[in-house]
């Protein structure tokens, strides 16, 4: 008896003229439209992260930028010092991890080095005996400010 099967994304029933017949033997019961959509797929997923890791690249050597502080009301005297390109958007992405959209953006300064600035107020901060945990440091937050205003920038 001959076995009739139907494609297991649409479930239209398999022929020879819509479904190609050496997919049998791999056990790949999809006719060819949604074969055809299903490479289709397979290359935007492969563009994209080409296109992603390419745009992380640029990222990466892009110097200039802002370091900020962002505080959230849950951890009440943490604040996170960091770097981004743009502090606005960096803060924006943070929300998207948080059910109350509560982080702030306390306060941000651009610098033409964000990575070595970011470095230079981490260590102020860890040498004036802060408590940290990575970048989030237990500190007041015109501590901090004080800490990040201070630092020269190397314009």
């Amino acid at each position: 008896m001959k076995h009739i099967k139907n494609c297991n994304r649409c479930d239209v029933l398999l022929t020879g003229d819509n479904w190609w017949l050496a997919n049998y033997k791999k056990h790949d019961y999809i006719c060819n439209s949604c074969s055809y959509l299903k490479r289709k797929t397979n290359r935007f997923k492969q563009l994209a992260r080409t296109i992603g890791q390419a745009a992380w690249g640029s990222y990466d050597k892009v110097k200039q930028g802002h370091v900020y502080i962002v505080s959230n009301p849950a951890w009440k005297g943490w604040f996170k010092v960091g770097m981004a390109i743009d502090a606005a958007d960096r803060c924006r992405g943070y929300q998207t991890s948080s059910p109350f959209r509560d982080f702030k953006l306390e306060y941000s300064r651009f610098f033409s080095d964000r990575k070595n600035t970011e470095k230079l107020v981490h260590k102020k901060l860890i040498s004036t005996g802060s408590k940290n945990k990575g970048e989030w440091f237990n500190a007041s937050l015109n501590e901090i400010k004080t800490t990040i205003k201070e630092v020269k920038d190397a314009t």
